[in-house]
């Protein structure tokens, strides 16, 4: 089962790279990030060190660890720094073969799997930010327009519980634990792009936490190339209003205090979050649908939350991977939760929890707002 697991995981990441023309593997399509190339390495690499107990040669140790630059500070790294694409092909054939040939360890092959998983959300938000020309055009269907009435419903207060207590998770997700929650208002649908677009249009991007993004020129999310063009992953169309926006949490948040509300905390969204099943998720699509299509908050785009990124109660690190978790527990970092349409099935568990930095534009994610 969980071979068969990883060999479907590693069909998903192939894919992606198979969209990549060629010439455009070296590119770096978010500043922040590695070059495209890098991740061709960096899957297997991860497996190796894992499963085989640490680096066994000089391209374990090139291809080891990704980056998450916090105070500004990008890569500078040159094409000609890395291997060839025909070095990276061999030493994956190399890899795969020893991986698949040891004894299946059930929590380090989960963590290979969902490690792997993750990354196919990665580069595909990293494709999106890609050219179109550098890309070869997959099947990408849009559903019709839909009018979007706003309005919020009210969750009464009670209980959630946070976390895991047995099963597969990551080290964040233990231990569970009880929280109680005040009654609060959320909004039905997630924000559209229509009504972030009044944000922008009232002057939303001269709240001062946004200094850090228009100081470089930005002045609407990433995902849009104007204020009535989106880009999709292979076409560029007209502003689809009804679509969930995708901004940073610094962008969510100025809008939230523009509207005169406030994003959720982690518990608010996972008590409001409870009876959601999962929507636009899976790989089914590239691109989001209408937010009246997908109503459900797992799914069709992570959520951002007002939680920094903490470990909980009875934390312990994962051993074999200590820095997982532990190195972004430093206030820089806030909590989403749900799904977009690029997550895998596995990680849409109520558990589960991702996160990133304030400024950071090119996740998948969306938001509600509360009122309390």
């Amino acid at each position: 089962m969980l071979a068969k697991r990883l060999a479907d995981a590693r069909q998903q990441t192939d894919s992606l790279f198979e969209i990549v023309k060629p010439e455009a593997l070296y590119d770096r399509p978010v500043a922040e990030r590695h070059r495209i190339v890098f991740y061709l390495g960096h899957l297997e690499a991860f497996d190796s060190n894992l499963l085989r107990g640490g680096p066994q040669s000089e391209l374990d140790k090139l291809f080891a660890f990704g980056i998450d630059p916090v105070g500004g500070g990008l890569p500078t790294d040159l094409p000609r720094d890395w291997p060839t694409v025909q070095e990276i092909q061999k030493y994956n054939r190399k890899i795969r073969s020893a991986v698949d040939s040891m004894p299946v360890n059930e929590q380090l092959w989960n963590v290979a799997i969902e490690h792997r998983l993750m990354h196919a959300e990665t580069l595909a938000y990293m494709l999106h930010q890609m050219p179109v020309d550098t890309k070869i055009a997959q099947v990408s269907s849009q559903l019709a327009a839909r009018e979007v009435a706003p309005g919020m419903i009210t969750i009464p207060a009670g209980p959630v519980i946070l976390g895991l207590s047995e099963g597969f998770g990551w080290d964040n997700e233990f231990d569970a634990h009880e929280v109680h929650v005040g009654e609060f208002q959320i909004d039905r649908y997630k924000v559209t792009n229509g009504e972030f677009l009044k944000f922008i249009q009232a002057g939303g991007y001269e709240d001062e936490s946004l200094k850090w993004l228009t100081e470089r020129g930005i002045k609407h999310p990433v995902f849009w190339k104007s204020e009535s063009v989106y880009r999709t992953m292979f076409a560029e169309i007209p502003m689809p209003l009804d679509w969930p926006v995708y901004v940073s949490h610094s962008e969510a948040s100025a809008y939230a205090r523009w509207a005169g509300k406030s994003l959720p905390t982690e518990a608010e969204w996972q008590r409001a979050a409870q009876s959601s099943t999962p929507g636009n998720a899976g790989f089914e699509r590239w691109d989001p649908v209408p937010v009246t299509a997908d109503a459900s908050m797992v799914g069709n785009g992570w959520e951002w939350t007002s939680t920094l990124f903490k470990p909980f109660p009875g934390f312990q690190p994962f051993p074999f991977y200590p820095g997982y978790s532990a190195n972004f527990f430093d206030d820089q970092h806030y909590v989403i939760k749900g799904g977009s349409a690029r997550t895998a099935a596995c990680l849409l568990r109520p558990s589960f929890r991702n996160w990133f930095q304030p400024h950071y534009q090119y996740v998948y994610s969306g938001f509600r707002c509360v009122t309390r």
